[in-house]
């Protein structure tokens, strides 16, 4: 079974700029949720997949991901219920990983995460000195808490 293992920081300032290699948006819809797992439409650049993700083990969970085509992903996007996830994500190496730093913009603005997906669940980290505090297990942190707590933020200054 395919798995997606991963660890979410807080960006510490901007030092992981210099080690950018690449630089890519991308736009996500939540199509659906069931128990703890969810069905994403992803849009980046000239291509689009579904994902479809499982409940959490630790910081591991089942990931059965798709390529389809874009036309079908505009579509898709159409019947996604929550506000679209808009960021720019940008590759940096560090110590032998590669991270993902993603810089939310639309509905999540302001929000920044130093994400890494790791072969095992007990694979050291070499820490980059602009990975913060870890968010990996903090519900707050979650996409959809995120976008419920900016929802309510825009209904009460309406």
């Amino acid at each position: 079974m395919p798995m997606e293992i991963e660890r979410k920081f807080l960006l510490v300032g901007d030092g992981w700029k210099a080690g950018v290699v690449e630089t890519r948006r991308l736009r996500d819809g939540l199509l659906a949720r069931f128990g703890e797992g969810k069905v994403r439409v992803r849009h980046g650049g000239d291509r689009a997949w579904i994902t479809v993700k499982g409940p959490r083990d630790g910081i591991s969970r089942a990931e059965f991901e798709y390529e389809i085509p874009l036309t079908e992903a505009d579509e898709i996007f159409a019947l996604c219920d929550m506000p679209h996830v808009e960021k720019v994500r940008h590759i940096v190496p560090y110590g032998g990983l590669t991270w993902a730093i993603d810089i939310h913009q639309g509905a999540l603005s302001g929000i920044e995460f130093a994400e890494v997906e790791l072969e095992h669940p007990d694979q050291p980290i070499p820490m980059p000195p602009w990975a913060g505090e870890e968010v990996t297990h903090d519900l707050r942190y979650r996409k959809a808490t995120l976008l419920e707590h900016n929802a309510a933020l825009l209904r009460t200054k309406s």
